[in-house]
């Protein structure tokens, strides 16, 4: 799969709609750990293994809990951890995948209700981003499906995949909504490009000043429509 895929059926359908809507995948559409912690058990075994006395078993116990909010990438700076596990992390990562279906927070049926092109734009691994948006079996609903992959050789972030979308479909700022939940990851990067951000208050997500809105269910973006 390219990094930006392209649900043609749904591009077609929204050409005449001036209006867009960007959105997070983890703890905005789904929550980051609905199948089960035991996905990264494997990962972190190794990443434990790898650690050698680096650093202690809690602050180690609290990387991993961070890892199902925020890219390993991010999680292994902000810890310290070692290059050997980084890479022990990188290698058992890059394969796991998701393969029974997920059903995402109680309120997704709404994006069939909503009158704007759909876009999703999120962090991680390929593999295992890929596996849960068909798992959610959200692809057709979407224009396009952007995938910043940690595991690519350069990966651009969130900010560069929103001006593609902002080039690719002739959309001002003005014209998009951001939704998510990380104040330092999308809501920055709409933000920086003058877009309306809305932060998805999801069960653990803290309130931030960063956003422009604050909603606590899909069905709340129906008013900025």
């Amino acid at each position: 799969m390219s990094p930006a895929f392209v649900h043609k059926d749904r591009a077609l359908r929204n050409t005449a709609n001036d209006k867009a809507v960007i959105f997070d995948l983890d703890s905005c559409l789904a929550a980051a750990n609905e199948v089960g912690e035991t996905l990264f058990a494997d990962a972190f075994q190794a990443i434990r293994s790898a650690n050698n006395g680096h650093i202690s078993d809690e602050r180690l116990t609290a990387a991993f809990n961070d890892c199902w909010r925020f890219p390993f990438d991010f999680i292994a700076d902000q810890y310290g951890f070692s290059p050997a596990m980084c890479s022990a992390g990188f290698a058992a990562f890059s394969q796991i995948e998701v393969t029974q279906q997920m059903h995402g927070y109680g309120d997704l049926a709404v994006l069939r209700e909503i009158p704007a092109k759909l876009f999703l734009v999120t962090s991680g691994f390929r593999r295992l981003q890929e596996s849960k948006v068909k798992a959610l079996g959200i692809a057709h609903l979407l224009t396009e499906l952007h995938i910043d992959a940690i595991d690519d050789s350069a990966p651009k972030g969130k900010l560069h995949a929103f001006q593609l979308i902002l080039q690719g479909h002739h959309l001002s700022p003005q014209e998009v909504l951001v939704v998510g939940d990380n104040p330092d990851s999308e809501i920055a990067a709409g933000n920086h490009l003058g877009m309306t951000t809305i932060q998805i208050l999801r069960p653990g997500v803290p309130a931030s000043p960063a956003a422009t809105h604050q909603i606590r269910s899909l069905h709340e973006l129906k008013s900025f429509l």
